[in-house]
C-alpha cells in the first residue's frame, strides 16, 4: 500500500496512473509496478495472506482483487487521513510494532480507500447536504448523540430528512445511525483495547445489554467473542 506525498506516476506495466499528494493505492501481489517521476511516498508492505484474512472479516469489496487496476483513491485537498495514518504507523515502527498495530493501520486506511461512510457512492442526484451529513456521522461525537445530531448536521426538518433518506438511501435516519454505530463498534473491538463497555457508550448505546443484543444480531457473535475471533485471526 502506498500513500503519495508528491507528484508523479505509477507505471503498472501497460498504463500509467498519475499520482498527486494524498493519493492512496493498494498494490496487490500480482501488480507489477514502478514509480515514475519525482515524488515522495509511504510504502507500507505486509503479508498478502494476513491482509486477505482482515479483508474477509472486514467485508472489504472482493472486487478489489479482481479489478484490472489496483484500488486507488484520490482524496480531496485538505483530507490528510491517509497521511496521518501513515505517520502514526511509522511512529509505532520505532517501538517495535506488533500485528495489532498493522490491524489498526488497515482499519484506518480501508475507509479512505472505500467510499465515504464505508458505503457505495451516493445515488445520482443525492443532495450535497445529505451526503455531507451522513459522512459526518462517522465521528464518535456525532454517533453518541444519534439521530438528533444527524438532523442538526443536515439543517433540514425531521420530515424532510426522513423523506430524503428513504428516497436516496432506502433507509430511515434511525436505521442509518444504528448501522453506523454497530459498524464503528466492530472496528473498535477489532483494533483497540478499549473495554466493551467503553466502546458501547462511545458509539451511542446507553445500555450495555442492549448493545450486546444488537451486536450479536448484526454480527452473529457477542462483542467479546467477536474481539476474541479477531485477535486469533492475526496470530503470526
Amino acid at each position: 500500500m502506498a500513500i503519495v506525498s508528491g507528484d508523479g506516476a505509477q507505471d503498472l506495466g501497460h498504463w500509467l496512473q498519475p499520482l498527486r499528494p494524498g493519493d492512496v493505492v493498494l498494490v496487490r501481489p500480482r501488480d507489477q509496478h514502478a514509480i515514475v517521476g519525482s515524488l515522495q511516498f509511504y510504502n507500507i508492505a505486509f503479508p498478502a495472506s494476513s491482509w486477505r484474512t482482515f479483508a474477509d472479516m472486514a467485508g472489504v469489496d472482493p472486487q478489489w482483487e479482481a479489478e484490472e487496476r489496483p484500488p486507488h483513491r484520490r482524496l480531496d485537498p485538505g483530507d490528510d487521513r491517509a497521511v496521518r495514518a501513515c505517520a502514526a504507523v511509522l511512529e509505532r515502527f520505532q517501538l517495535a510494532p506488533t500485528r495489532f498495530d498493522l490491524i489498526r493501520f488497515w482499519a484506518e486506511v480501508v475507509p479512505v480507500l472505500a467510499d465515504p461512510a464505508g458505503a457505495a457512492s451516493p445515488p445520482s442526484g443525492t443532495p450535497d447536504w445529505l451526503v455531507a451529513a451522513c459522512a459526518a456521522m462517522e465521528h464518535e461525537e456525532h454517533l453518541r448523540v444519534g439521530v438528533r445530531r444527524l438532523q442538526q448536521l443536515a439543517h433540514v426538518s425531521p420530515a424532510h430528512l426522513a423523506r430524503s433518506m428513504r428516497r436516496y438511501y432506502q433507509t430511515t435516519p434511525s436505521e442509518f445511525v444504528a448501522e453506523l454505530r454497530l459498524r464503528r463498534a466492530a472496528t473498535l473491538l477489532a483494533t483497540t483495547t478499549r473495554s466493551v463497555t467503553e466502546i458501547a457508550y462511545a458509539c451511542g448505546f446507553t445500555s450495555l445489554s442492549y448493545f450486546s443484543r444488537c451486536f450479536a444480531t448484526a454480527h452473529g457473535a457477542s462483542p467479546r467473542q467477536f474481539r476474541d475471533d479477531a485477535q486469533r485471526a492475526f496470530v503470526p
